[in-house]
């Protein structure tokens, strides 16, 4: 077994154990046995209000190292992709915030999560959430098809985290954009110094510095990157939150040079056909029409 496949199947014993030890009355934490638990994991990190009526076991569940949601400013009718999703608390705060039009997807690769998911949906009776089986790495949802991903603190545990990075980019819309709690570390660590700190399985050995997620997230073509320290988890180790966005394209095709007649030009910015004048010639205005360009409005507001 390579040592990703070792990693990778560590991380999805110690989830899958995490997610039976809740479903026998018991509370995980990030990472068995690995993290101490104390206020920088778990749904403490979430204010009382938002939890209240929440399934207990959604809660218990809760291995998080901050609150995506605070940062992803979920609006009514959008579709949103937890990666990691784990017990469902994100999913179904996610669903609840984006209403009956919209839509809440959970992701995660372990069988015992996703069954405990499912069931604390059925107990808040939530409707608009669907939990999917799958690699954060390798999404199973078509490409421009979400508007906003969400995780907390699970990218650290990806084994490719480039990969994770792009099919983000991937299925997220023209526009979209990405609100993320991880663990991240300081820019002088060693990833020998940052194994030092704790395990792999325990959100820490596997984080990525400061100048990595950002230069990860640009590799990957978002734009608007913002990686902001919350709070520290333990030594030079921090949780953050990660905000970017997936920029908006508009085509746009050009009337050719020699359609363009003398003395159509009439401002600095744009050129108008001949039975077009612009309101305000300092500015200059051209219509759609001509310049071939049809604008549509951002729905995603970013």
């Amino acid at each position: 077994m390579s040592e990703q496949a070792e990693l990778r199947e560590q991380v999805r014993a110690g989830y899958a154990a995490a997610a039976l030890k809740v479903t026998q009355g018991g509370t995980a934490c990030c990472g068995p046995g690995e993290v101490e638990v104390d206020e920088s994991f778990g749904a403490g990190l979430y204010a009382t209000e938002e939890t209240g009526s929440l399934p207990a076991e959604a809660l218990a569940a809760s291995l998080g190292c901050g609150n995506p949601l605070a940062v992803a400013d979920l609006r009514e009718g959008e579709r949103v992709l937890d990666l990691g999703s784990g017990g469902g608390i994100d999913v179904l705060l996610s669903a609840r915030r984006v209403g009956p039009a919209g839509r809440a997807y959970g992701l995660d690769m372990t069988e015992e999560m996703l069954a405990l998911a499912r069931a604390n949906a059925n107990r808040a009776a939530a409707t608009n959430v669907d939990f999917l089986k799958g690699a954060i790495e390798d999404i199973p949802l078509p490409a421009d098809s979400i508007d906003v991903v969400i995780s907390n603190c699970v990218i650290n545990l990806s084994v490719d985290k480039p990969a994770v990075f792009a099919e983000m980019f991937r299925v997220l819309t023209p526009g979209g954009r990405i609100g993320i709690s991880d663990v991240v570390a300081d820019d002088t660590l060693t990833s020998v110094q940052r194994a030092e700190r704790g395990g792999y399985v325990g959100c820490i050995a596997g984080a990525l510095s400061f100048a990595e997620y950002r230069e990860g997230l640009a590799t990957a073509g978002f734009t608007r990157i913002e990686v902001t320290p919350t709070h520290q988890v333990t030594d030079g180790m921090h949780s953050a939150i990660v905000r970017a966005a997936k920029p908006t394209t508009v085509p746009l095709t050009l009337e050719p040079v020699a359609a363009v007649q003398a003395g159509s030009c009439c401002g600095v910015t744009a050129c108008c056909t001949p039975a077009e004048t612009a309101a305000d010639p300092g500015e200059g205005t051209a219509s759609p029409a001509s310049t071939g360009r049809t604008l549509e409005p951002d729905k995603n507001g970013v």
